[in-house]
């Protein structure tokens, strides 16, 4: 699915790739308009630039002019620096003289925190889409085209010559041209183009992702955002740059338990929106990293390293405690150093003599800054289980020489972990401009390798598995929602939520819903006892706490007392539930209790968990999340995931589960979480008793919930 126009791109090439600029609000001073027209004048002469200001004939050398309308030409782009009420009115100004991109600076929006500035934010998001002038903004502060040196920023701060193959966009401004512009200076990752979006009261982040993806400068785009507009733009831009192999490095923030809300459903419960988050980076692909520096150094490495060939990491230090530490930083990441063979082991204590230790780690002490160090690394990168080399020094012109000539010649990837000052005017500078990934920290280093590791496993994986997609919904699926839609009630009882998922493929345990004592007798007569007697009310989702539900009732007498207990116990603790009957089910025997559930994030959409049973999944929230659909490979990570489904595979004697039905459970359910979207709220599918291999699952228990 394309959600973008050709239109809408159009506007942010030009937003990214001007040829003319008008700025309004231009003035002589150093504050947002002057520094951004400070900063558009060092593209003069490949860049046409404008000031607009009534107030000025000339800024800062430019000629100014009265209005937007007095132009001698259409500016590609319009800055607009102006009180918040004038924004519209300027723009539209821009729309009539044929301009199609800006980028709002001035603030006063929804950032107010007031109903004036939502309502006058949400004005001009409407006009903007009416008009087809797409604008960056507002309450942002510009973005640049650091390739060709354009900086359409009202920061004070513009680099020249930091161009590279990584994007970044940001939601904050200060943020972007503060300590990201300075961090990746420091750091020698060269950026292509990096935008601040602010509000996002037009485009956004996945927006301007979704350009970044089909730019052939730019191999990784990095973002810092607070939260996404559209899940389905968010999850659709995640698709199209894994289609690309384009990662997707990603600090998100604005951290908010929505775990704590009130909720009827263990799986409300249990899905936290932070914990979505990771799952849902981690079923499309997206690195999540947790700071500024992992950021950045994790798109360096991204963007300067080719796709592991082996898993295996070779560390070589001049040290032995940094070797140690960087071995323990990397066991720590689930990596492997593994053993060196002979031949190598030879090699390098053939140059030691006896001085440090031949080993991965190794610690090579002044060799490390020797004219038979390449030797050293050649035996240690030429393993054929090691896919990279990480040196870990404070290099020499020598070593740092040495380094860049065996990544010419290498297909493996190197990384360098720097050991000494950052202050560095020698090493340091020449690792930077020959596109080294460097890290400043064991643990650090060792997260990048990690990331590149998963990533570009997930990738191959996901290009032979594909991403889920949803089939249309049948005529039996939509008329046995519609008709539980139509009981007016926000929840169903049981039988009428076990009816719901039925629709969808999901098998339950056999029950007939009872009216009086005698009809449950017969009814457990028919199924075979042992059974089990549960009340069944649409007013008493906790059934057990009610005191409505007994198991392992074995004959009539049982049965009929059962009946009784249930439907004076409701009276008791529940006097105004409506009580439909009294449901008798076959006591299902010799299964696994899992929980499987769906709920829906205001952001991220409709969410498929599954999780352990009993007291796993109530103490541990050991689960597993995804976003809806998942096909069986997602299904089957799912299982994988979760701690207590070890017990699926057989455990002191009992015999192996039938995972297989399990995974078409999930896939099934997620399709009818897709198909309800907007109109179920939750469903809670507890417990799945999932029987031994080749006898299938059956749903015990079901509690769905339509909204409102």
């Amino acid at each position: 699915m394309e959600i973008w126009t050709q239109a809408q791109m159009a506007s942010i090439h030009t937003m990214l790739n001007p040829r003319s600029i008008a700025i309004v609000g231009a003035t002589p001073r150093q504050q947002y308009g002057g520094r951004m027209l400070s900063a558009v004048l060092k593209a003069k002469g490949r860049v046409n630039v404008y000031a607009v200001n009534p107030k000025y004939d000339d800024i800062l050398g430019a000629k100014s002019y009265k209005s937007i309308s007095d132009l001698p030409e259409t500016p590609d782009v319009v800055a607009v620096v102006v009180p918040y009420n004038h924004v519209i009115p300027t723009l539209k100004e821009a729309h009539a003289k044929g301009t199609r991109a800006g980028v709002v600076i001035s603030a006063g929006f929804s950032e107010r925190g007031t109903d004036s500035g939502a309502d006058l934010q949400g004005e001009l998001t409407r006009w903007t889409r009416e008009s087809g002038l797409r604008i960056s903004g507002p309450n942002c502060l510009g973005l640049a085209n650091v390739r060709d040196n354009i900086w359409l920023t009202s920061s004070s701060r513009t680099i020249d010559g930091a161009t590279g193959s990584v994007g970044l966009v940001c939601q904050s401004g200060a943020t972007l041209f503060g300590p990201f512009l300075a961090r990746a200076v420091d750091s020698g990752m060269g950026l292509s183009y990096m935008v601040s979006t602010g509000n996002e009261a037009d485009l956004e982040f996945a927006d301007f992702a979704r350009y970044l993806i089909d730019d052939p400068g730019t191999t990784v785009i990095a973002g810092f955002v607070e939260g996404f507009k559209n899940a389905t733009k968010f999850i659709e831009v995640c698709k199209v740059a894994a289609e690309k192999g384009k990662p997707i490095v990603l600090i998100k923030i604005g951290r908010s338990d929505l775990g704590r809300r009130a909720a009827s459903s263990h799986t409300a419960a249990l899905t936290g929106s932070d914990a979505l988050y990771d799952a849902i980076c981690k079923q499309y692909g997206v690195i999540r990293v947790p700071s500024y520096d992992d950021l950045l150094e994790v798109s360096q490495m991204m963007a300067q390293s080719r796709k592991p060939k082996k898993p295996g990491i070779a560390v070589v230090s001049h040290s032995g405690g940094i070797c140690s530490l960087t071995a323990d930083m990397c066991g720590a990441q689930g990596l492997d150093l593994p053993p060196l063979s002979q031949p190598a082991l030879d090699t390098i204590n053939g140059i030691l003599k006896g001085f440090g230790w031949a080993a991965n780690p190794a610690d090579v002490t002044g060799r490390a800054n020797s004219e038979s160090f390449p030797a050293i690394m050649n035996a240690m990168i030429d393993e054929p289980g090691v896919g990279a080399l990480a040196v870990a020094s404070a290099g020499a012109e020598l070593q740092v020489g040495q380094i860049i000539e065996l990544r010419k010649k290498t297909d493996k990837n190197i990384a360098y972990m720097w050991t000494g000052s950052r202050d560095n005017k020698v090493g340091l500078p020449l690792l930077k401009k020959a596109g080294i990934p460097i890290f400043y920290t064991p643990d650090s280093m060792a997260r990048g390798l990690r990331h590149l590791q998963d990533y570009h496993t997930w990738h191959e994986k996901r290009m032979q598995i594909g991403f889920a997609k949803t089939p249309a919904i049948s005529t039996a699926q939509k008329q046995a929602a519609d008709s539980l839609r139509g009981l007016k009630r926000a929840t169903l009882s049981e039988a009428e939520s076990k009816q719901l998922v039925a629709a969808w493929g999901v098998p339950s345990s056999k029950e007939v819903r009872a009216q009086d004592a005698e009809a449950a007798v017969k009814a457990a007569e028919q199924i075979g006892y042992p059974v089990v007697l549960k009340g069944d009310s649409a007013d008493i989702p906790h059934k057990t706490e009610a005191g409505i539900v007994r198991l392992n009732v074995r004959d009539a007498a049982a049965v009929r007392a059962a009946y009784n207990e249930i439907v004076a116990n409701a009276k008791k603790n529940a006097p105004s539930a409506q009580l439909n009957g009294v449901l008798v089910q076959e006591m299902v025997q010799g299964g696994v209790e899992v929980i499987v559930g769906v709920n829906y994030d205001p952001q991220l959409g409709a969410t498929l968990v599954f999780g352990s049973g009993g007291v796993m999944v109530e103490v541990y929230k050991d689960v597993a999340m995804r976003n809806c659909p998942v096909n069986l490979a997602e299904a089957q990570e799912m299982i994988n995931e979760v701690k207590g489904a070890k017990l699926l595979q057989g455990f002191r004697g009992k015999p192996a589960c039938d995972v297989d039905a399990l995974a078409t459970l999930l896939v099934n359910v997620s399709h009818l979480a897709v198909h309800l979207e907007g109109q179920l709220a939750e469903l809670d599918i507890n417990p799945v008793l999932v029987l031994p291999k080749g006898q299938g699952v059956k749903a015990v228990d079901a509690l769905a919930m339509f909204k409102s």
